[in-house]
């Protein structure tokens, strides 16, 4: 597959395993990120029980971001018809799933939370959902720490597997 060129949409869990590993620039370097005001919000909650390298700096976030979207309450409505499931998201992901649902063009979704990675398979969008590690190895980044496993697209591609299966959408 070709590396993606569009709008990458960023979840909470994403961006604070980008920052972990020290890839937050080269990321917002080859991409352009976006995301929702409610998952810049979770980044600051437990700030202060994060080692001082994995605290995420608001101003910094914001900078790298090409866009921190607010949701309108027709889009969360919206997407609640599309698929009640939404329901049962955090926040920041229900937010993130309204946005992504009410946009027009093309883009890709990086969140390893399976509860989110299920809407995308039961609203058919599989092929949307993207793991940080190919995002970061289509920049060319080798991060020095390693990815959590749930941020692999090994990960990924066997998650996405198991849910198509139970959600009787096999691929």
């Amino acid at each position: 597959m070709a590396r993606w060129r569009g709008p990458v949409l960023v979840d909470t869990n994403a961006i604070i395993e980008a920052w972990r590993v020290n890839a937050w620039r080269a990321l917002c370097g080859g991409y352009a990120l976006e995301t929702v005001e409610e998952c810049v919000i979770e980044t600051q909650t437990g700030y202060q029980k994060r080692r001082p390298e994995q605290q995420i700096d608001r101003d910094t976030l914001l900078a790298g971001l090409k866009a921190a979207h607010t949701v309108l309450d027709a889009e969360r409505a919206a997407a609640l018809v599309r698929d009640g499931e939404i329901a049962m998201l955090d926040e920041g992901e229900k937010a993130l799933w309204a946005h992504a649902l009410a946009r027009s063009d093309a883009w890709v979704l990086c969140g390893p939370d399976k509860a989110s990675l299920r809407i995308g398979v039961r609203l058919n969008l599989r092929d949307r959902l993207i793991s940080l590690e190919r995002l970061l190895e289509d920049t060319g980044f080798r991060p020095k720490t390693a990815l959590k496993s749930a941020y692999r697209q090994d990960w990924l591609s066997r998650t996405l597997v198991e849910l198509a299966q139970r959600e009787g959408k096999i691929a």
